[in-house]
């Protein structure tokens, strides 16, 4: 691991907010680091407002798409909401579709099927909608690079509304409007919203022509705090706020659905690292081991005992994800080995039988082995298709651009992307991904990092300090939980490996003039010799709670430690 302390910020500008907010040295530390440098900037930070969102027709074709949404409820027309198999299309699809049938009885919602049409806009579904007479399209989470497909449907006489949040291409699909705050002409405030969140935008629009406000829209933040959730995109601006109230409608009133997933699991109160472990692998597993179609019947159903016997049949699909992406990461870690790869830079695996439902779980999974860009592939069709992971400040997407004349598609983000390429392509598609890293990646980036927001002492950790803290969520890309660091801990003589095979490591650690507090080290059961026989050494962890026969203390949750 490679520890990295965050630079100390500008002492003016630490004076000035201590002053303005009458806080500690740390506390003003971590919210210069975040950006925030004013009382103003703190109270948006602290005290979330929708009334903070910006105006959704600041994005570029906002006012084409409300124009065209509105004409076809004028003439009755069937509007289609097409959206990714995806929890952020699946849910984007949920928000869409329930909000418009509030206002058009003519809504129905197609997910593509990950086997037969793969990801994206497929022909397969424009002809759906000619065969269903369908004339408007709403494309959520997916579309941007449809270009051919949106001209096809244009000359059958189908209109796309395309609301994505990729990377586009030079040229853009050839739709009524493109929404995509990433256009290099749109002027929106705020890049770096999800799929679910574009849709929200477009349905802020819609309501705004009524008068009415965000605030009208809270009902649906759930699904909006669930997608930028589990499409991990930075916690930051308007995705802090959507997330921050769409957590309070999710541990409050959270709809049928997402309640009937809360009611299979033991917890009081939910945090956006919940929904991302609890929340959205349930809903991807759907359309990972069966059809997203199962996900869109759950968010939107409005009966809590049909939501339930969903719930538990998505359940079952989660358990069946769980085994097919354990087996296959274990015959993965065997092809490195049996290839002798394990000194690549880079991660390239295949398999035709493998699930394609899994694979991208499978990469994710493989990067915590061999920590490089990681792809894993598998049959599809008559082509290969692959999902890519990359580690920390590496752009995978950019890679694959620079390999992409051996591949038939890809899209995606600096850090996940999807592809596919011809199966003759494969071995020399693998050799050009590995020259192109090799020729590009700064080999510091190959070594897991632990970026440390501070060094601070046991008695910084306080009550008050912990309840400061807590008001930072919720956590993600970009305003992570905050990390310390801090040095001359003794373990108090009880320290010892814990767990069904004694893998972590728990103790009780103190420093000179301080409190002492347990720690608890995951998977760090290896590192016990560092704290026997009251060695000195130093930690980096975070602060938690813990709550043990009704006490709630603070405790430090380890991620690393040395001599």
């Amino acid at each position: 691991m490679r520890w990295t302390l965050k630079p100390k910020p500008d002492a003016t500008k630490l004076a000035d907010l201590k002053k303005s907010l009458q806080v500690d040295d740390v506390i003003a530390t971590l919210l210069l680091q975040r950006g925030i440098e004013t009382y103003e900037d703190a109270k948006r930070f602290f005290r979330p407002s929708l009334s903070d969102l910006h105006d959704p027709f600041l994005m570029k074709d906002m006012d084409k798409a409300v124009e065209r949404i509105e004409k076809a409820i004028a003439n009755k027309e069937n509007i289609l909401v097409y959206g990714d198999y995806d929890v952020d299309g699946t849910t984007a699809v949920a928000l869409m579709s329930s909000y418009l049938k509030t206002i058009h009885p003519l809504i129905y919602t197609y997910i593509p099927n990950r086997y037969d049409e793969g990801y994206g806009v497929s022909y397969k579904g424009i002809d759906f909608a000619l065969e269903n007479d369908f004339t408007l399209i709403i494309a959520l989470d997916c579309g941007i690079k449809a270009i051919e497909k949106v001209d096809y449907a244009k000359n059958l006489g189908i209109d796309f509304i395309i609301c994505d949040h990729h990377r586009p291409s030079a040229e853009l699909p050839n739709a009524v409007a493109v929404l995509d705050p990433k256009r290099d002409d749109c002027n929106y405030p705020y890049k770096e919203l999800c799929g679910c969140g574009v849709g929200f935008k477009l349905i802020q629009a819609l309501i705004l022509k009524e008068g009415k406000t965000a605030e009208d829209l809270t009902e649906y933040l759930d699904l909006v705090a669930t997608a930028i959730g589990a499409d991990i995109v930075p916690i930051t601006g308007e995705n802090r706020t959507l997330a921050y109230f769409g957590l309070e409608v999710i541990n409050t009133n959270p709809r049928p659905g997402i309640k009937a997933i809360l009611n299979q699991i033991e917890k009081t109160e939910l945090t956006i690292t919940d929904v991302v472990f609890i929340v959205a692998p349930r809903i991807n597993a759907a359309g990972r081991m069966e059809h997203g179609n199962f996900a869109v019947a759950l968010l939107t159903e409005k009966d809590d005992t049909l939501a339930a016997q969903q719930a538990s049949g998505i359940n079952t699909y989660n358990l069946d994800r769980r085994e097919a992406d354990k087996l296959i990461t274990q015959e993965a870690l065997k092809q490195i080995e049996e290839q002798k790869e394990q000194e690549r830079l880079t991660t390239v695996v295949y398999n035709e039988n493998w699930h394609k439902g899994v694979i991208g779980i499978v990469a994710s999974r493989l990067t915590e082995t061999y920590y490089r860009p990681t792809l894993v592939f598998t049959k599809s069709g008559d082509k290969l298709a692959a999902s890519a992971r990359s580690v920390r400040d590496f752009d995978i997407y950019n890679a694959l651009e620079n390999c992409s004349e051996y591949l038939e598609q890809f899209g995606g983000h600096k850090y996940a992307a999807g592809l596919t390429l011809k199966k003759e392509n494969y071995e020399a598609f693998k050799q050009a991904f590995e020259d192109e890293v090799f020729k590009t990646i700064d080999r510091n980036l190959l070594i897991p990092e632990i970026k440390i927001d501070a060094q601070i002492n046991l008695e910084d950790i306080t009550p008050k300090f912990y309840r400061v803290l807590k008001q930072f969520a919720p956590f993600g890309p970009e305003n992570m939980t905050p990390v310390f660091m801090t040095e001359n801990l003794k373990d108090t003589g009880y320290g010892k490996c814990v767990g069904e095979d004694k893998t972590h490591l728990r103790m009780t650690v103190t420093q000179p003039q301080s409190n002492s507090f347990v720690a608890i080290g995951f998977g760090m059961g290896d590192k016990m010799d560092i704290i026997c026989d009251k060695k000195t050494f130093k930690a980096v962890y975070s602060i938690d709670e813990n709550t043990w026969q009704g006490n709630v203390s603070l405790q430090l949750k380890l991620r690393d430690i040395r001599e």
